[in-house]
């Protein structure tokens, strides 16, 4: 898994032309690290993408810039939204193992 960086910003901006998976990994990578304190439309986007389901929960929980707490992808019941499970069930398996190794 690498980094959420200066790229993945420029890929959520519109700033770097990526392919949509490349986007939506940019974006799990944000939510892997908790980045959930950005610019509100950043989480918003984060949330809308897990619910969704082109990303997934991360793999630690996290708190939102209200401190309001968010479960990890493993709190979660399989097959509900921000599971792995969701997101292959939603996008099919190959894109799922990609997001997942975001």
């Amino acid at each position: 898994m690498s980094k959420f960086d200066l790229n993945d910003v420029l890929a959520l901006e519109g700033e770097q032309e990526v392919s949509e998976q490349e986007y939506f990994q940019a974006l799990q990578r944000a939510i892997n690290e908790g980045q959930w304190s950005l610019q509100g439309s950043y989480g918003r986007t984060m949330m809308e993408a897990i619910q969704n389901g082109f990303c997934m929960l991360g793999e630690q929980p996290a708190k939102d810039y209200w401190g309001n707490r968010i479960p990890s992808r493993h709190e979660v019941l399989a097959g509900t939204k921000g599971s792995r499970q969701f997101v292959a069930a939603q996008c099919g398996e190959e894109w799922a193992a990609a997001i997942e190794g975001a």
